[in-house]
């Protein structure tokens, strides 16, 4: 067998052409997994604008009870570190029923949330600004007459995006 070495840079054009394939073998590979990676990120990476979340329509038919909420008991740490945090449970407990009809625009339904009253059965509202605002939208609402249905479409709207956390928690 005779060897040709290519006489500009004294290399065998053998091992020139599998270290070529393997740079293009390597660089194929790697663009694949960048395009399943993106692919598959695209996901999350989408708006979150995907119209209303889950909500029940009406309140729960008569002699159904609705899951317990926690109280401001049951919260600690992370959980009740702000006063807006605590004070949402103690209204939540004021108005079940029309937290059972209302939306969550943090799209917790994905989580398998049904409505608003799920984000209180436990921590989740107490560590998302979207469920606090819209409880304490819910709650200021229904203080004032507002039908559940008229409250949800003040949510749809966007109206709890107004919501002061701060100012919230001194609601009575």
């Amino acid at each position: 067998m005779v060897v040709v070495y290519n006489d500009e840079i004294g290399v065998n054009p053998m091992i020139v052409r599998i270290a070529r394939s393997k740079i293009v073998s390597r660089s194929l590979t790697l663009a694949f997994l960048f395009i399943v990676t993106l692919s598959v990120s695209a996901q999350w990476t989408a708006p979150q604008e995907e119209g209303v979340p889950a909500y029940n329509a009406g309140p729960p038919p008569k002699g159904t009870k609705l899951p317990a909420l926690l109280t401001k008991a049951d919260l600690w740490g992370a959980d009740a570190q702000h006063p807006y945090q605590t004070h949402a449970y103690e209204l939540a407990a004021k108005i079940p029923n029309v937290l059972h009809q209302q939306p969550c625009y943090c799209y917790c339904d994905r989580m398998g949330h049904n409505s608003l009253h799920s984000c209180f059965e436990n921590t989740h509202g107490a560590q998302c600004s979207t469920c606090l605002k819209e409880l304490y939208y819910t709650y200021q609402q229904s203080q004032r007459g507002r039908s559940a249905t008229a409250i949800r479409a003040g949510i749809m709207r966007g109206e709890w995006k107004a919501i002061d956390l701060d100012q919230a928690a001194t609601m009575k």
